[in-house]
């Protein structure tokens, strides 16, 4: 599966100076580790484990899996009998133990240039301490779900450590989605409590939060279930007594902002750390204890939560962070993610710190207040190792060079890229512009559901092509099926699955296993299947070819096409939707919707702006369909079944329509192209 010589034509090399510094310093020393990690498990991983501390060792299996649902129920056990617990890990151990106290866990840069500070590992630690004091005061207790709501501030980190210090789980929604979205996510968690901001600025955009965090609050006790308890942090509102405040408010005046409050449910979080005591024992965790629920998007067009549990999942982030961006001591890492997704939990909270890391916690927008920012922030703070997403480098890519090279730069040494694959173009500027031909590029392959990096390069040990993804990471097996389930050898594309499980991979679908088996075992049963197309070229090379499920990769974001469709077809006018993707030249994908009216409906501006908005109301603002196309008829086979691949063509004006001698009327398709949206790229 790994080739035995690393190839040398048309690819890209670290420097030798990297090479000399690394963890990994050559392909070889890769290789080797490799077999070490698929042939024997147990040592490779109690290595890592070493590192950390365990209340009691493991008594079972290091590793105990079932990928085979025709063979009973799919599990994944690891480290079966051990107990620990992940905050202790990432602020105890690295105060006390590796005496880090003083090292700064994050430096906080707010929207507003100016608006920054510092948060060392013995600060972070209190401030973990008071937060969990404080959700233990409120009743929260090990197992407890907790919703949180907030924008990029050092608070966010605090509240989700706190849960995991209490053993509580942590289910984080990104501060971009609805009330709705949010509503949703509580309910089917079954949270006990909210812990949400007054509100934030998106560059120039006020984002009051309370007011979504109440409308959702709302829509929960519409549906038979009130939560009882809202923490809302004052990040924009003034607090009156400063010295019980953690952090400045923005500052960026804010007239406008009405914060609601709710006298039975709200509570002030200044008010109740100002009481909290800095001390909080930690709950010592089984291995498969839960960690957190995330919520991806599901082809059913329902979330699904993804379910992590504790130690496997440390293990993963802390190895994954180390060895793909070759952390060092004295490294400034700045992952530009969102908490609200994986990429935040996995590689702003989680691996960082588990590795006693300096990281940039970014509030605000690449372009704000100019296009500039983020290398002025690079140099700002002389940031070592950098991970964005292909949406930002192919955006930025539109203002040229000049933007860029403004700033020196010269602390780079490591790029990353997360969320979809970056295509070649986008990975040559960010290699020659951004990285100045020196810095070598990690291209990163994974999900939601597989916790931390699978197949990845590594930066002195695997030459780079432009595009790719590169080799699997260590304990990860992938194979390359066609439609009948049979393995493909050599050179070949069709799904990429994997044949075993990785300490860091998702333990269940929260509430709903069958849900998890379906989804991810039913298809090809033994293997874990990532719904992704793969190609693997004649040098082992593996590259991600897209989805192929009805998903959609928006600014590296995943859609479900069911969903959007759910939320057209609310709308009273709407008697049918179909959702399918269409190459936009920044945000990787956008989203081409159809919509059939109501027999004597219109189609107006004003209606395609009601759906628009019903979309954002429903998912979020990250949903917004780029086009919406009046279809009197869609294009159905004889059986009734909508063909989306016509309906691809038809969104990127392709006439060659391959064979449609299954369509059950082809006038529809004729009328569909004339009236097709006026496209851009």
């Amino acid at each position: 599966m790994i080739p035995d010589k690393a190839p040398q034509e048309n690819v890209f090399h670290c420097s030798e100076d990297l090479k000399k510094e690394s963890h990994i310093p050559s392909f070889e020393k890769y290789k080797e580790l490799y077999i070490r990690s698929i042939e024997n498990p147990d040592e490779f991983w109690g290595a890592f484990a070493k590192d950390f501390f365990w209340k009691t060792k493991h008594t079972g299996q290091f590793l105990d899996y079932n990928f085979d649902v025709t063979k009973g129920e799919i599990f994944i056990k690891f480290m079966e009998g051990a107990t620990t617990n992940i905050c202790y890990n990432l602020l105890d151990r690295n105060v006390h133990e590796r005496k880090l106290g003083d090292n700064i866990a994050f430096f906080w840069e707010g929207n507003e240039p100016g608006d920054d500070l510092t948060v060392t590992y013995k600060e972070l630690l209190q401030k973990v301490c008071r937060f969990a004091n404080v959700l233990k005061s409120q009743g929260v207790k090990k197992g407890d779900r907790v919703s949180i709501y907030m924008p990029m501030v050092v608070e966010l980190v605090v509240a989700m450590l706190a849960c995991a210090r209490i053993g509580a789980v942590h289910s984080i929604v990104f501060a971009g989605f609805s009330a709705e979205s949010l509503c949703e996510r509580i309910i089917d968690s079954k949270c006990s409590l909210l812990i949400t901001a007054d509100g934030f600025y998106r560059g120039d955009k006020l984002i009051n939060l309370k007011l979504l965090a109440d409308e959702a609050l709302q829509k929960c006790r519409d549906k038979g279930f009130p939560l009882k308890k809202c923490i809302m942090l004052k990040h924009l509102s003034k607090e009156p007594e400063a010295a019980g405040r953690q952090s400045p408010p923005a500052k960026r005046a804010c007239p406008d902002l009405e914060v609601p409050w709710n006298p039975d449910v709200d509570l002030c979080w200044h008010t109740l750390m100002s009481g909290a005591a800095d001390e909080c024992e930690p709950e010592w965790c089984e291995s498969e204890d839960p960690l957190f629920i995330l919520y991806t998007s599901g082809s059913t067009g329902k979330p699904k939560g993804v379910l992590h549990t504790v130690s496997g999942y440390l293990l993963y982030v802390a190895a994954t962070f180390k060895l793909v961006f070759d952390h060092q001591p004295g490294d400034v890492y700045w992952c530009t993610a969102d908490i609200g997704w994986i990429t935040g939990h996995s590689y702003i909270t989680y691996g960082p710190l588990a590795n006693g890391a300096t990281s940039v916690l970014f509030e605000g927008l690449p372009t704000y207040p100019d296009v500039g920012r983020m290398w002025q922030i690079v140099d700002k703070y002389q940031v070592t190792k950098f991970y964005t997403a292909p949406t930002a480098i192919r955006l930025l890519m539109k203002y040229g060079s000049d933007p860029v090279q403004k700033y020196k730069r010269k602390s780079l040494k490591v790029l990353g890229t997360v969320g979809e694959p970056i295509n070649p173009e986008a990975w040559q500027w960010y290699h020659g512009v951004v990285g100045e031909k020196r810095c070598p590029i990690v291209d990163t392959f994974w999900q939601t559901e597989t916790g931390g990096h699978v197949l990845t390069p590594l930066p002195a040990a695997t030459p780079m092509k432009p595009g790719s993804a590169t080799f699997p990471f260590f304990g990860v097996v992938p194979a390359i099926l066609n439609e009948s389930g049979e393995e493909l050898e050599g050179p070949s594309e069709g799904y990429l699955v994997f044949k075993q499980p990785w300490p860091g991979v998702m333990r269940s679908v929260f509430g709903n296993h069958e849900r998890f088996e379906a989804t991810y075992f039913k298809k090809f049963p033994g293997y874990y299947v990532t719904g992704d197309g793969c190609r693997r070229d004649k040098d082992g090379y593996y590259w991600i070819t897209g989805r192929i499920d009805d998903m959609l990769n928006v600014s590296g974001h995943l859609l479900s096409t069911a969903e959007v469709e759910s939320a057209l077809v609310e709308h009273k006018s709407v008697v049918e939707a179909a959702v399918v993707s269409r190459p936009h030249a920044v945000k990787g994908e956008s989203l081409y919707c159809f919509v059939t009216l109501n027999d004597g409906v219109a189609y107006s501006q004003a209606l395609e702006a009601e759906l628009r908005k019903q979309v954002r109301e429903k998912i979020g603002a990250i949903a917004t369909p780029d086009y919406i196309q009046n279809a009197p008829g869609l294009p159905k086979t004889r059986s009734g079944k909508i063909m989306r691949r016509v309906l691809r063509k038809i969104a990127c004006n392709e006439k060659d329509l391959g064979d449609i001698s299954t369509l059950a009327d082809s006038s529809v398709v004729d009328e569909l192209f004339r009236n097709r949206c006026a496209t851009t790229a």
